[in-house]
């Protein structure tokens, strides 16, 4: 054998194992972590997904919700776990487009600490008030909000709920008091109790309580109208020009899970997210769209998402925490 052979046999012996543990994966439970509650959107998708890739591998997914500090903790737990594929954050642009320019000091790097394995959704977003509330449309809570500066208030349990905030509060010249949860469905809870006014929350977890009579919704942070909630006019339509404010959904693995087990997840991911039981379970409940990449894909997506938040916290005046 000459070196050339030599150094292709090398590489193909090294590489044989990993084939191999591709190809028999999983070969025990995988779990999802979710940074967010239990009821949020997050959850749901990866439940949903979850569940589809048991019957497809006959193998448990388990759901891990480790809600609070924005994402920080399952991320932290994440990027530190084995990468051996057996870990998978399911996440928002919250913990990978919006965090690192929101905080000064992240405990973990949305890039280097991750391999992008696949995008699972896009949707938009909500605003809702208390039924008790004389505020019947974006216009009502514009006009109250100037009548009364900083008197209002808002809730998020999420950066893109945040920002969906802080962005209307730019756009409609008003000043609102912002008040943070660990999860939307926390904010939900306090806007049922008449603790704060308003929120823009995903329609997962904010159609449901519309749709109960729970909450009054006054408009879609999307640029179009929500086929699940089609008398709801766009946050734009209702007067406030050119507003758009989405979130999506991805999975990450730790930084040096193998490629080959990166591209399996893909496969089993996107299969799921295609199939007819995650459609009925969560997307077409949720009125969120499927959007399915590769891990290439996800990586430019994400880079480009991540200059687009850093532009809308800029323009909205906030300082790093």
């Amino acid at each position: 054998m000459n070196r050339r052979s030599l150094t292709l046999l090398g590489a193909a012996l090294a590489l044989a194992p990993l084939l191999g543990q591709a190809q028999s994966f999983p070969e025990k439970p995988i779990t999802f972590v979710v940074p967010f509650a239990a009821g949020t959107a997050t959850d749901q998708i990866a439940r949903a997904l979850g569940n589809v890739i048991t019957a497809e591998t006959k193998q448990a997914v388990v759901i891990d919700n480790r809600a609070g500090a924005s994402g920080f903790i399952a991320s932290q737990f994440v990027a530190k776990a084995p990468a051996d594929g057996y870990t998978v954050l399911v996440t928002t642009n919250t913990t990978h487009a919006a965090n690192e320019h929101l905080y000064k000091k992240l405990p973990y790097d949305p890039v280097k600490d991750f391999a992008p394995v696949a995008g699972l959704g896009k949707g938009g977003q909500i605003m809702v008030v208390n039924p008790a509330s004389n505020v019947k449309s974006v216009a009502d809570f514009i006009a109250l909000a100037k009548k009364e500066p900083g008197k209002l208030s808002f809730g998020s349990g999420s950066s893109s709920s945040r920002m969906a905030g802080e962005l209307l509060q730019q756009m409609a010249d008003i000043k609102l008091l912002h008040v943070p949860y660990k999860s939307n469905t926390l904010a939900v809870t306090d806007l049922l109790g008449g603790q704060i006014d308003m929120m823009i929350t995903d329609t997962a977890t904010g159609l449901p309580q519309v749709k109960g009579g729970k909450l009054r919704a006054l408009g879609m942070s999307s640029a179009s109208r929500s086929p699940l909630a089609p008398d709801v006019p766009t946050i734009a339509e209702a007067g406030v020009k050119g507003y758009e404010m989405g979130y999506w959904f991805a999975a990450y693995a730790p930084a040096k899970t193998s490629p080959a087990v990166v591209k399996r997840l893909n496969e089993l991911l996107v299969k799921a997210a295609k199939s007819d039981s995650a459609k009925t379970a969560f997307y077409e409940p949720s009125g969120t769209e499927v959007f399915t990449t590769t891990p290439e894909e996800l990586a430019k997506f994400q880079a480009g998402e991540s200059q687009k938040w850093g532009r809308i916290v800029k323009a909205a005046g906030i300082e790093a925490e």
